[in-house]
């Protein structure tokens, strides 16, 4: 039977170890970038490294995504998650020791980031064992707001902190935190049997890619999570050009709104409704940034960013189609490419957004950006809704 509640989500002891996790290895991955990029702006003075050290580790999960995702399928997923975070927690603890050079500090993040796209892997594979198909959504959607919450925990908290501790100081704490996760994991897991045999590696990686891109349904479900949201997440990086010091306001009113799309899309809409807000949730996402090619007050400026956030809720919906659409001994690895590609496509359209801006300023690249959103989702539209209707009858059958 699904979950339907919240409530009954956390009862379930597996679930709780999940999120717990997922929560503590975000804040401590979030301090990690704020203070590496502080670190690297401040001795370097560069820009372009300092963007590296925030959205590199983004674009470098798509490596991980294209070359061992195999592994998310084909081997136990407890394990491999707790030892993808252990390995975060060693190196992390790694920077706090050594007295590294910035260059030498972002070589490692990045190199740690490849393996955390395998764990993403297991770990929303993982997911979808734990709670039934038909819960899948309201899992994510609550899995989202641990993403999301502490994010924002994880900049303000490791702000904080940079005031009062060293960067070494900050990484010492990240790495408290992901040994945390790694215990939580242990203990609150249940070891599950791979999906698949055979050998993960590179050959297994892209045979099961190519069966995911190959499928007519599965691959503008990929398409649609990845570009459209990406270059709205261009248009969230550009909020420092745009308002400067108040930028804080746009990026609280923005996750403020992302959250609340994820609890409308996971909890309070029922099936019929979904489906019926699924596309308007997706022109909402763009739409609402259109008009900050004007110089807007700052208040209707954050109504506008809260709202169009919550078209991030349409994203629920496109990832329970693809838990239904992907074939059973390649769902990990279909949801770890999904994860890893969308992370990917948000940190290149960041670094695009930035390239935009600095020629036609940011209100006009962010306009830019919106409307291209809106014509990929346009263009997508047809194939999206023969995706839904396939995930439907395939849900039906099952």
């Amino acid at each position: 039977m699904p979950v339907l509640t919240y409530r009954a989500l956390f009862a379930d002891r597996g679930f709780r170890a999940l999120w717990s996790a997922t929560a503590l290895t975000v804040a401590a991955g979030t301090a990690v970038s704020l203070a590496l990029a502080t670190e690297v702006h401040d001795r370097t003075g560069s820009a372009l490294l300092s963007a590296l050290a925030l959205f590199g580790p983004s674009i470098m999960q798509v490596v991980g995504a294209a070359t061992l995702m195999s592994v998310a399928d084909a081997s136990p997923p407890r394990r491999t998650l707790a030892g993808v975070t252990a390995i975060v927690a060693a190196v992390t603890a790694g920077q706090a020791l050594l007295p590294l050079e910035p260059v030498s500090r972002l070589g490692l993040v990045l190199a740690t980031a490849y393996v955390v796209s395998i764990g993403a892997g297991a770990r929303w594979g993982l997911l979808a064992r734990i709670v039934p198909e038909a819960s899948f959504r309201l899992a994510r959607s609550a899995m989202n707001v641990a993403v999301g919450a502490f994010q924002v925990v994880g900049f303000a908290v490791g702000g904080l902190l940079l005031q009062v501790l060293s960067v070494r100081g900050v990484f010492a704490l990240a790495a408290v935190l992901s040994t945390l996760a790694v215990l939580v994991l242990l203990a609150g897991l249940d070891e599950h049997a791979p999906r698949r045999g055979g050998r993960p590696g590179l050959r297994a990686t892209w045979q099961g890619n190519r069966r995911l891109l190959a499928e007519p349904h599965t691959r503008p479900l990929l398409l649609a999570l990845c570009i459209p949201n990406g270059l709205v997440v261009g248009c969230e990086a550009l909020f420092v050009p745009y308002a400067g010091s108040a930028a804080g306001v746009l990026f609280v009113a923005g996750a403020l709104g992302m959250l609340s799309g994820d609890v409308l899309v996971g909890r309070v809409l029922g099936v019929e409704r979904r489906r019926r807000w699924g596309t308007p949730l997706r022109v909402l996402l763009a739409a609402a940034f259109v008009p900050f090619v004007l110089p807007l007050p700052l208040a209707v400026a954050a109504v506008l960013a809260a709202v169009g956030s919550a078209g991030f809720g349409a994203s629920l919906l496109q990832q329970e189609q693809l838990v239904a659409l992907a074939p059973e001994d390649v769902r990990g690895q279909a949801l770890g490419v999904e994860g890893s590609a969308r992370m990917t496509a948000q940190g290149a359209c960041a670094v695009l957004a930035g390239a935009l801006a600095d020629i036609v300023g940011a209100g006009v690249a962010i306009t830019v950006l919106a409307l291209s959103s809106l014509a990929v989702t346009a263009m997508l539209a047809p194939a999206l809704a023969r995706a839904e209707s396939a995930a439907r009858h395939r849900t039906a059958g099952a």
